[in-house]
């Protein structure tokens, strides 16, 4: 099957093959069980494995208060409905762009209850810098790696089983256009939901004399500030790293507001 300029190196998924226990709800998925954030790279086939679950092609709106493009669907499996995002595909969640910042704040702040990293098998040593990114914020991660048949036609063998240790979270081998490795995905997307699946994902440690006290004291006062603010030590640690985004966001109180931000038009969690 072909490809699409729109849908990157993944294809646009519009081939049918049917999923055992897949059902795609569209647009409308009315209220839901969990968020499924999709993150990656672009050209990783991230459009395809939304499209695959969704049976959508694609259709987005924008972010509110951006002219970036949103995709947002919903499927259900095993007998909970999933409320699944497309962020904007992205290198890193350092916030360089507004597709990083759109990206981060959602994995910081919109409290998905999984974040599906979507790999190219073909180029996974520079896609995990990404994956070891998101990691750092949240341990509900899944990693999907994707073309593994272009992967093997390059003569490429991903040891699945010893990535997924090094990084301790399901590691699913994927090719997202044919549909191969979707029931996988899903059932690792759904123990990972429900606490079936434990994740202990490996965290760069912060050995710099002195920080661990410093980052400490720092998140304790943007607790103190914002209240539940999730990722409070995270956001403390770019306060320390000088991000002059996160910076702006704490002085003039936007940090409080970006979780209400998040774009919530097709119902609500059960």
């Amino acid at each position: 099957m072909g490809s699409c300029a729109s849908c990157g190196a993944g294809g646009c998924g519009t081939a049918e093959v049917r999923v055992p226990g897949l059902q795609r709800l569209g647009l409308r998925p009315g209220t839901w069980d969990g968020i499924v954030a999709l993150a990656g790279n672009p050209n990783t086939g991230k459009s395809t494995v939304f499209n695959r679950l969704t049976g959508l092609r694609q259709h987005t709106g924008n972010w509110p208060g951006k002219t970036i493009a949103r995709a947002e669907g919903g499927f259900a499996y095993r007998g909970r409905r999933y409320r699944l995002i497309d962020l904007p595909g992205t290198y890193s969640l350092l916030s360089a762009s507004p597709d990083e910042e759109v990206a981060r704040d959602f994995i910081l702040f919109g409290r998905p209850d999984v974040v599906v990293v979507v790999t190219d098998a073909t180029a996974l040593e520079r896609n995990l810098n990404l994956a070891l990114q998101v990691l750092q914020i949240t341990e509900r991660v899944v990693v999907c790696l994707n073309l593994t048949d272009e992967a093997r036609a390059l003569g490429v063998e991903v040891d699945v089983a010893g990535l997924s240790e090094d990084l301790g979270v399901p590691v699913v081998p994927c090719v997202a256009r044919e549909g191969e490795g979707m029931i996988a995905l899903l059932d690792a997307v759904h123990g990972v939901s429900v606490g079936e699946i434990e994740c202990r994902p490996r965290r760069l440690k912060l050995s710099v004399p002195g920080l661990t006290g410093a980052l400490d004291r720092l998140t304790s006062l943007v607790t103190g500030a914002f209240g539940d603010l999730p990722q409070a030590r995270w956001v403390a640690l770019r306060l320390l790293h000088g991000d002059r985004r996160i910076t702006e966001a704490v002085r003039t109180g936007e940090i409080a507001r970006l979780g209400a931000a998040v774009p919530a038009e097709s119902g609500a969690r059960s």
